[in-house]
This record gives C-alpha cells, structure tokens and sequence, in this order.
C-alpha cells in the first residue's frame, strides 16, 4: 500500500527529538490516517512498537487493573501477551481507539514522570471524550489535532514538490499575476481536489488510478461510517435529530442565505431541542461550525453570537458525495459544479482555514444587505475574506474597509475564479491559493502598510 506524506510525519520527528517530551494524543475525525502515520513512524524510529487498540482487543481495558502507574500497567500488558517487549528508551506504546477507554489517559501522567517510554494515544470521537481525558492529564500530555490532507498535502501526493508550494507564495505576496498555463495548471488540482476531498482511501485510490473511478463509492462508505459513529456513540442525545441535522448541510449551503436554519431540518424544529447535535457533530470533527459575530471588530473569540452559524462539512469531498445523482454525473463528467459552486467554494476555503489553524467567523448585518464570509485576524487587523464564485464587485467587503465604522478593518482578501489583483485595499487571488493565507499574512506581516503603498 502506497503510503502518502503528512504533515504529521515532521511534527512526530520533532516530537521525538524533544528532550523532555509528554505523552501525546493525536485527534481527529475518523479514516484521516492517523493509526497509519503513526504505525509508520513508530516502525522507522523505534526498536519496539507495543500497539494496544481498544476497539478490537477490549480486555486490554483490563490493564489497569492494579493502578495507573507505569509499572503496574506494563506488568499487566505483558501478562495479557508476554510476547510484546518493553525495552527502556527504545519503545514505543501505542493506545489507539482512545474513545473506547478514556481512563487509560489517567496513566498518562505516571508515563511522564517514569520517562522510560514514549506513549502516543489516538482515537476519533476524542472531541465527545474530551473533558474525561483532559481532566485525567492535564499538564502531562501533549495534543496535536490530525484532518484529512489539505490542499497542500495533495499536492505532494501528486508529486509536486515544496518549490511549487513556494512559487504560489511568491506570487501572492509579489501580487504577480500567474500566466496562462500556471493558472490552468492551479485550478485543474484545485477542482480535482474539490471533487475528491483529502479522506486518505479516496486519494489512494484516486493516486494509484489516475482516475475518478471508485472515488464516488468510497466517499459514500465513508459517509455511512460516519452515520454509523452518531448511532455509536451519541449516547444520551436524539441520534435522529443528529444525523437530521448533517443530511441538512448540502441543502441549506446551496441557498443564497447559507445561515443554518434550524427550523428547515424538520416541522416543528426548534433551536433549543438541536443545540447539542450541532456541538456533537463539531467535536465528533464531522463539520466545521461558522459563527456570526455580534460585530465585525476585535477580539473575534466571545464577540459572536452562538444562536446564528452556518456549518460546513469538515471534508468537501463528502459534501459532494451528498450532491444528488444528476449533479454528481454533471461534476464528475463535466467538471461542472451547477448550484451547488457557491457552496462549495465557500466549504473548501472554510476547510482551508480550520486547517490552518483559524476558528470560522462570519457577519451579517440584520438591517442591510451587508454580509461577509469569513473573518481572520493578525496582531493589529481584522481581515474579512470573501469568497465569490463568479468574479464580481464584493460589495460588502468594500464597505467593511470604506467605512469609518470597522476600525480594526484596513483592507480585505477574496478568494475567486481569476487571477491575482489588487484593487483600493481589496487582494485577490484565485481559489487554490486559500491555503497559504496563514503563510502570506505572516510574510507581508503589516497589510495595511502593504495596502498604503499600493494606493
């Protein structure tokens, strides 16, 4: 099985050369290959890897029995199956399907301060769990949050290197238009990778064929785990109003007002009795949640309104695996993406964002028309970030930086179908560079410097 290059595989290098590293547990939604990067790593670094997995040896829950402390732990592993090797600096213990027994992270602190062993957990659902564990180690772990690969992990498996990743940053920040062949060359991926997603099955697969074939019958396998994951695991809350709640996002994303409406999910529907299923499907990592700010102003976190969100799949390639039959043969065969490009476009670089490491901000203002997308925001600046589908005048986020009004706002990004340009504070650059905005915001460091000495 051809294995595809992560970001993870430099953090858990980094990791290791630590002199005074934590146990660390790596979360993230299901299937995104977080057992298999950290196989491999473990394999390439390590005399002995002891993997305990939850989910298919459950008496392993046994283990802690006699207590939480190192000792007493390997003692009872080793009774379980006496042929797994604990050798002092040079083993590794590997809990995966953490969901499954969160009380082994109490013994997290007890490996720490013993130091003979390195531990990583991992597990999906960790988000619903994650109050147990953090409670059980806090101050003795470390956590590293695992996707599905962003735009920039697909272009490595498609063989282009780091260089190709930098000469897209060089133009954004040169604001150099890309000629005719770059262009066709960045779109043509960067709608492959709509299609597709970056769920680690359908990129293998989609490597190793040099086609579409087979992608649409995994995203839609994988869809029925997820479905399969709430029944599992929404212990104490409406698994109907749940997966009501996740089948609804294609539908109300493809509507002009992309505001998640509770009360189109069901008669009678109110937002009181679905609250928790949003919240469930956000910490399970299923969506990304997007919340409207009370003002477009700093700071971002507390200055939004929990009541009013729009949600979006945290992978795109599942939101298209959602799209009905007719829509599928036109964007598989066509490459055309009909009603649904908007909401597309505006997901992927929703997905661009959370993987950067942004929370997803929006704003609507009740008494006009003036709506924006996004919101990011550096030291000194709060940046609106529009996405457009067609290439048309961004109104509103002329407005954000025209009035007197925003006084953290000095200038603002969208994010279309064209090419890069620069126009009174407004920076643009086509859709696949979405990725690199956390990258371009640190190189030119103070936009609005840049904004003046475009004027």
């Amino acid at each position: 099985m051809i294995y595809l290059k992560r970001k993870i595989d430099d953090f858990l290098k980094a990791w290791k050369d630590e002199q005074d590293r934590k146990p660390l547990i790596i979360k993230g939604p299901r299937q995104v290959g977080k057992t298999e990067s950290i196989r491999r790593f473990g394999a390439a670094y390590y005399e002995n890897v002891v993997e305990i997995n939850f989910v298919e040896e459950p008496k392993y829950k046994l283990i802690t029995a006699d207590g939480y402390k190192t000792a007493d732990v390997i003692k009872n592993i080793s009774r379980m199956d006496p042929a797994k090797r604990f050798t002092e600096g040079k083993t590794l213990i590997f809990f995966d399907e953490l969901q499954e027994f969160p009380e082994i992270a109490t013994a997290l602190k007890f490996f720490y301060q013993d130091g003979r062993y390195d531990v990583i957990c991992s597990g999906s659902m960790l988000g619903i769990h994650y109050s147990r564990i953090e409670s059980n180690s806090v101050g003795y772990k470390e956590d590293y949050e695992m996707y599905s690969f962003d735009f920039e992990e697909f272009l490595w498996a498609k063989g282009y290197e780091d260089f190709f990743v930098q000469e897209l940053l060089d133009h954004m920040v040169s604001l150099r238009a890309f000629n005719d062949v770059e262009l066709s060359v960045g779109y043509g991926l960067f709608l492959d990778f709509c299609i597709l997603g970056g769920m680690p099955a359908v990129l293998r697969e989609y490597i190793a064929k040099g086609t579409f074939e087979g992608s649409l019958q995994i995203q839609r396998q994988l869809l029925a785990d997820y479905e399969e994951d709430v029944r599992k695991y929404a212990g104490g809350l409406d698994q109907t109003r749940i997966l009501n709640v996740f089948r609804q996002i294609p539908l109300q994303l493809a509507k002009d007002n992309k505001k998640f409406q509770i009360s189109k999910v069901a008669p009678g529907a109110r937002f009181k009795d679905y609250r928790g299923c949003i919240e469930w499907l956000s910490d399970a990592g299923m969506v990304n949640v997007c919340y409207c700010m009370n003002y477009p102003e700093l700071p971002l976190k507390g200055n939004f309104d929990e009541t009013k969100y729009k949600i979006y799949f945290a992978d795109s390639g599942l939101l298209v695996a959602m799209l009905d039959e007719e829509a599928q043969d036109d964007l598989r065969a066509n490459r055309n993406l009909g009603v649904y490009k908007g909401a597309l476009y505006e997901n992927v670089v929703g997905e661009a964002l959370t993987k950067s490491g942004y929370g997803l901000y929006y704003y609507k203002r009740e008494d006009s028309t003036l709506e924006e997308d996004f919101f990011v925001r550096t030291a000194r600046d709060l940046i609106p970030i529009e996405v457009k589908a067609t290439n048309g005048r961004a109104k509103s986020l002329r407005t954000l930086i025209g009035s007197d009004k925003y006084e953290d706002i000095h200038y603002g990004i969208k994010f279309t179908g064209g090419n890069i340009g620069y126009d009174n504070g407004i920076y643009t650059f086509p859709y696949f560079c979405a990725f690199l905005l956390k990258r371009y915001l640190r190189t030119v460091g103070n936009g609005e410097a840049q904004a003046e000495k475009k004027r």
